[in-house]
This record gives C-alpha cells, structure tokens and sequence, in this order.
C-alpha cells in the first residue's frame, strides 16, 4: 500500500454521508477515507449500503447529508473535471447492442478523446485480443467483465471503483480477474471494490470497511481485524501422529477432535503448542487454521441469512 506523504490530501473523503428511501436508511452517516494508490474494500451482506455508498462517492447521487471529496474535489453537485480522473465498472454490465468487443471499447475510448490504438492495447491488456471481432452477446461471463473492466480503464484513471466486479464468475474466471485487479492497483491506482466474497477481499485489499445496515462497523487491514478476533486456532496433523489422550495433555490445548484423517486441537496459545509438537516430531501434515475475515465479518454484521 502506498501511503501519501504528511500533508498531502487523501484520495477519497467521506465525512458523515447519509441517503435515505422513505424510511430504509441505506447509508447512515459513512466516513472514510482512502489512500493514493490503496486497494480499499467495502464489506457487507446484501442490503448494506455499499452499492449507495459507492454510488454517492463516485458523484452518481446525491447525498441526504454530508460530503464526500475525491482528490480534494467535492463530487456533488456533478463535478466534470473528475470524469476523466475516475473509472467506474458498475455491478451490471451494459454494452451497446450488436458491436464487437473492439468496437465496444473504440466507443468507451471516443468519449475521451483516447486514439484506436491505446484501446486496441487494452484488449491485449485484459486477454481478449483474441476476441476482438466476437459480439458481447457471445462473450461468456468471465470475458464480459473483462471487456467492462478495459472500458473502465480505457481513459487510463487514477482512481478506479468496482462494483461486485467477480459476482456471478466461476472460480477459474474469479482468479483471473484478480490478477487483473492486482495488476491495476500495482501500476498505481487507487482501487476501491465492493464484494460479498471474503476470500476476495483479504487476499486483494490492504484495508477493509465491514458495513452493516448503511454504518460502517470496522476498517482496518484484514490481518489486523482477524486478529483482534481472539478466537482459536486450529492445529491438525496427520490421525496416528500423535494419540488422542497425548494430545488433550499437550500445553495449551483446549480441545482435542479425531475424524480419523486428521486430528485437531484448538488453541488460544498456538506458540505453545507447536512448540511441543515439534519437540516430539509430530508434525505430520501439519496445518494451522487461524480466524478468517469470514469469521470477522459473521461476528460483526450477525449469522442470519439475508435475501
């Protein structure tokens, strides 16, 4: 992550935001900020508010309350010399009916001036060269959000939001969009994506916000949140490593399970304990599990399911 220097203005600003619709509070008093060149996520299960809050920080609508800053400019009433500075991939595509893959970004290209050719490059960019003269109506899922997101960078912008960019992919899809992401963000963006997948946001983002019910409940890196947790580890080797009963006496364990493949002990004092397992070479298969981000965000934002 790339932390600008004493002085210098945050990248995004968002102090005390707030939208209503009737009496649904989707967004109730956000403040945030983000760093030049920060990959940021936004955490929440359905009906959080981060498609809102992502919405009113890109300027497409307007806020009950507050204010919200991109480079130092505010975004609302609609700021124009912002355009050019921000790409924006929404959670749903939409392309022009009947055109090609290349003639869909020559389009995204044209509106801000960029030549044919820096947009013929960006197809290169995201692996779709190949499908340059296919039609988007028969691209597949993965390729589609490929195409969104090169028309989302076409203009080259410092500051990209992504909507749910990998919602719907399969896994083969998801992993390649990753290395994309990760791609845009290494040559210097600042990146700021929504998500639901939590395995995508701890391996993609230097900081998480975790909303719930239009607030944000926590920010921080995913490591650090995981590990404010204080739940237990969970060390498991290989069944016939090690018995049931010695395992239950080792120091710090807290309890010991045997499913036959793999005996586990949970711990609130892992140090301890692989330090003994090592002292007695029973390290067969060896496999520590800490809290994930998943455990965060259930902890946070409650276990019951949300349509």
């Amino acid at each position: 992550m790339r932390v600008p220097v004493n002085g210098s203005t945050q990248t995004i600003e968002a102090n005390d935001i707030a939208k209503s619709y009737g009496s649904v509070k989707a967004v109730d008093g956000v403040s945030l900020s983000v760093s030049e060149g920060e990959f940021f996520g936004i955490l929440g299960p359905n009906g959080a508010g981060k498609t809102t809050t992502l919405e009113i920080l890109e300027g497409l609508r307007q806020p009950d309350r507050g204010r919200a800053t991109l480079f130092g400019l505010p975004v609302w009433p609609r700021n124009l010399k912002l355009l050019p500075r921000i790409g924006v991939q929404l959670q749903a595509s939409a392309f022009f009916e009947r055109l090609t893959a290349r003639e869909q970004i020559r389009t995204f290209a044209s509106l801000y001036g960029v030549k044919t050719a820096k947009a013929d490059a960006m197809l290169e960019t995201v692996g779709l060269a190949d499908q340059a003269d296919t039609r988007t109506e028969r691209l597949s899922g993965g390729q589609t959000q490929r195409l969104s997101l090169a028309c989302t960078l076409v203009h080259d912008p410092e500051l990209v939001f992504l909507d749910e960019p990998t919602a719907a992919l399969d896994p083969q899809a998801r992993r390649n969009l990753w290395d994309l992401l990760r791609g845009i963000n290494s040559s210097g963006r600042t990146v700021v994506l929504t998500t639901h997948y939590m395995d995508e946001a701890e391996t993609l983002c230097d900081r998480v916000a975790i909303m719930d019910a239009g607030k944000i409940l926590r920010v921080d890196a995913p490591a650090v949140l995981m590990r404010d947790l204080h739940r237990a580890v969970h060390v498991s080797v290989a069944h016939g490593t090690i018995s049931l009963e010695a395992a239950a006496e080792l120091p710090g364990a807290a309890q010991v399970s045997d499913d036959g493949v793999s005996l586990t002990i949970s711990t609130t004092q892992p140090a301890v304990l692989l330090t003994e397992l090592v002292q007695r070479q029973s390290l067969t298969d060896l496999q520590v599990k800490g809290p994930t981000l998943e455990d965060v965000f259930l902890e946070l934002t409650g276990r019951e399911y949300r349509a």
